[in-house]
């Protein structure tokens, strides 16, 4: 592994038990690793367990199995002592709704000031408050607008009020929970700027949850696309837009709308047929089978296997299961 890593997952599972004969499987068997200093983005439709991915590093969850080590240690469990706390203080989240994650009675200072007062107790208050000012000139905002409630703010400007609050610990990895979800179109382009601005400014290093694809390929060094619980692909944000290998990732590169017209009409929309399948009756084998236009018939009976196809890209799916056995000279798929 490489030295660098800051991050690894390996075999990551969370099912949450419903009922004594109903286990939803949110998240099964996910394995990877994000480098000091990059970012790696995460999509999927909803529901494919993106989000609980991000929560259970963070142990907001406590994973059903499955193994978190982050610079160099694991992390075991959920338990209040000073090396999960420490643990915490360099793993923090932005939130997606920047309306509801920021808590209405408290103003700005108060809500920027939680994490140094649980992490940095020894900080005297006139220091802490100063702090909180240079936080909110960092992220965009007025000094002036610190003893503010977030009912005051608009949506843009309360998902700067949740960076700062993520940045007050002094972080070395940020999950971003779909952080401009929320947000309209306009605002969403500063948000993701200020966000590469810091990791340049901080050196942070990213798990970028999102459903815009075009904008995680702006923001993100690799890619991992998810789909009901498990990872199905993963590779270089640039390789992954120019030679998607599962059939699932290039239905869901296909919808990217395109701002030429002609390339608009010219291209191959794919769209997938059916529903996708209840994650607590996941299909057996491949689980995107019952969806794929590719499908053959191992695909019902066998999981297929993560495996790196070319350097650097990996994919779940049959039709490369001998090692890229259906690339031809040109690394392009040819017909089974």
């Amino acid at each position: 592994m490489d030295k660098n890593v800051l991050l690894e997952v390996k075999n990551l599972t969370k099912h949450f038990q419903l009922s004594s004969n109903k286990t939803l499987r949110a998240v099964d068997d996910v394995s990877f690793y994000i480098r000091q200093g990059e970012t790696l983005g995460l999509v999927g439709e909803s529901g494919c367990g993106k989000s609980t991915v991000g929560r259970t590093l963070l142990q907001l969850y406590k994973p059903t199995s499955g193994v978190i080590r982050f610079a160099g240690e694991t992390i075991s469990d959920r338990t209040e002592t000073k090396g999960h706390k420490a643990y915490t203080s360099q793993m923090q989240m932005i939130f997606q709704d920047p309306y509801s994650s920021l808590n209405p009675r408290m103003t700005v200072t108060d809500i920027i000031s939680e994490g140094l007062i649980t992490h940095r107790p020894n900080l005297a208050k006139k220091e802490r408050q100063e702090k909180v000012m240079e936080l909110l000139e960092l992220v965009g905002l007025s000094r002036k607008q610190a003893n503010r409630y977030p009912h005051e703010f608009s949506g843009g400007q309360r998902q700067r009020i949740g960076i700062a609050r993520a940045l007050a610990v002094e972080p070395s990895f940020i999950v971003a929970d779909e952080p401009i979800a929320a947000l309209d179109v306009s605002i969403q382009a500063q948000i993701v700027n200020l966000l590469m601005e810091l990791q340049r400014q901080k050196k942070l290093t990213y798990l970028f949850i999102a459903h815009d694809l075009s904008m995680v390929k702006h923001i993100s060094d690799r890619i991992a696309v998810m789909y009901l619980g498990q990872l199905i692909e993963l590779a270089s944000s640039e390789e992954l837009y120019a030679r998607p290998l599962h059939p699932y990732t290039e239905a869901l590169l296909s919808a990217i709308p395109l701002p030429d017209p002609l390339q608009e009409q010219a291209r191959e929309r794919i769209v997938l047929q059916g529903e996708v399948p209840n994650p607590i009756n996941p299909p057996s084998g491949c689980r995107f089978h019952t969806r794929c236009p590719k499908a053959i018939d191992i695909c019902g009976m066998v999981t297929p296997v993560f495996t790196e196809v070319l350097p650097q890209h990996y994919v779940k799916c049959h039709l490369y299961g001998e090692r890229g056995r259906n690339l031809d000279d040109n690394n392009k798929m040819v017909s089974v």
